[in-house]
């Protein structure tokens, strides 16, 4: 089977390279969220052409942006039964030069923005589809493709409005595999996520005259001063998930990532905002952990700041055993393909595999190229990595379902 699958991919070495940069070329940039529907139909042409079904559909909610609603696909290739899911995103991160949209292609690598972060593994998965349908292998069910929007700022109109819905994936859902740039590793845990905006408010005064204002950016220090003692006591936490380097498994809260305030210098400043992020480890509780962080923003009130507070983003750990014999199999096929044995690590980030996880199926995330270049201006992918990864996806696909 695993050859019959390389042969399979190889022949279509050179479609994968062109689909990739297609998809490439359309600025599907997030935000504000472009272009997702004519990436979703290029996907669905290519489905259609390589004889696999799809349907596109609105994302319940997502037409809330009037000018940027949104859309996913659905693909199912098998017979009815339990399913594996092969889940990934069509949005990207904004260019840092337009020039990024428009792809290079060599013999061995592909270059552009969301060549790595992800179109590149998202090719890699319709073509394991393509393989697994032209094989003939035999499964007790079905593979399930699911291309969504908005992963970049969250998923509250992508993944998680269509998990909300029902609609994200089956109850037979057996694993879930995404395409994020893994870097040669899989992730098999990842961190959650609370992310707030707080915004202290002062009242205006000419500097000659501060004593008749209050000072914005003064109060949000005393609010930085409490959280700076959260932050020493849950950073002195480790995980005990794999991660290098060491310094990587401490608990996370950074704050001011985003900083506005003020409006002149000889002014008392009337408002003064920053972000706070609190990353949290899968060993960790998340509804305490999010409670002890409200607590001691909210907490500042009673000390006289006058505050408000904005929560922009929650996701919770999700975490499997690397034990757990959907694990097993991804590993033994990783092995048959690359020749090593796998390495599990925990994601410095968080992942959409928390969705499924939620829902009690094991998920993992396991793509071609590199999380160092994924945003960033000389965006790449290796071509053989991508198409590796195809055989991984396929291979893993057949021994989960048979």
């Amino acid at each position: 089977m695993l050859e019959r699958f390389r042969q399979l991919l190889l022949s279509c070495r050179q479609e994968l390279a062109d689909l990739t940069a297609d998809l490439i070329a359309i600025p599907t940039e997030n935000p504000p969220g472009r272009r997702y529907l004519t990436c979703l139909e290029l996907i669905g042409h290519r489905l259609d052409a390589l004889g696999l079904g799809y349907r596109i559909e609105p994302v319940p909610g997502g037409d809330s942006d009037a000018d940027h609603p949104r859309h996913w696909l659905r693909c199912d290739w098998g017979e009815s039964g339990p399913a594996v899911c092969f889940h990934g995103h069509v949005d990207v991160v904004p260019a840092q030069d337009p020039a990024q949209f428009i792809p290079r292609v060599t013999e061995d690598t592909i270059f552009g923005r969301g060549s790595a972060d992800m179109k590149g593994g998202l090719v890699a998965m319709i073509y394991a589809m393509y393989a697994l349908k032209e094989s003939g292998v035999r499964l007790r069910g079905r593979v399930a493709l699911r291309v969504v929007p908005d992963e970049e700022t969250g998923g509250a109109l992508g993944s998680r409005a269509l998990a909300g819905s029902g609609l994200l994936f089956d109850k037979d859902t057996v694993a879930m595999l995404t395409a994020e740039p893994t870097g040669g590793v899989v992730w098999h845990a990842a961190r959650g996520a609370i992310t707030c905006r707080i915004t202290v408010k002062g009242r205006p005064a000419h500097v000659g005259l501060q004593y008749r204002g209050i000072n914005a950016f003064e109060q949000a220090l005393r609010v930085a001063g409490a959280l700076g003692q959260l932050k020493r006591e849950v950073e002195q936490r480790k995980t005990d998930y794999p991660i290098a380097p060491d310094a990587a498994r401490n608990s996370i809260l950074m704050m001011g990532g985003e900083v506005t305030g003020g409006a002149n210098f000889n002014l008392v400043p009337e408002r003064f905002t920053f972000s706070v992020d609190r990353r949290i480890n899968p060993e960790e509780d998340f509804d305490s952990e999010k409670r002890r962080l409200i607590e001691t923003i909210e907490g500042m009130r009673q000390h006289g700041v006058d505050l408000d507070l904005k929560i922009i983003q929650e996701a919770r750990p999700a975490g499997v055993p690397a034990d757990h014999a959907a694990a097993r199999t991804l590993a033994r096929c990783i092995a048959e393909v690359h020749g090593e044995v796998a390495r599990f690590e925990l994601c410095p980030g968080i992942l959409e595999t928390r969705f499924y996880a939620e829902a009690g199926i094991p998920a993992f995330a396991c793509g071609p190229g590199l999380l160092t270049v994924a945003h960033g201006p000389k965006e790449f992918i290796k071509r053989k990595e991508m198409e590796d990864c195809a055989i991984v996806y396929a291979l893993t696909g057949a021994r989960l379902l048979q």
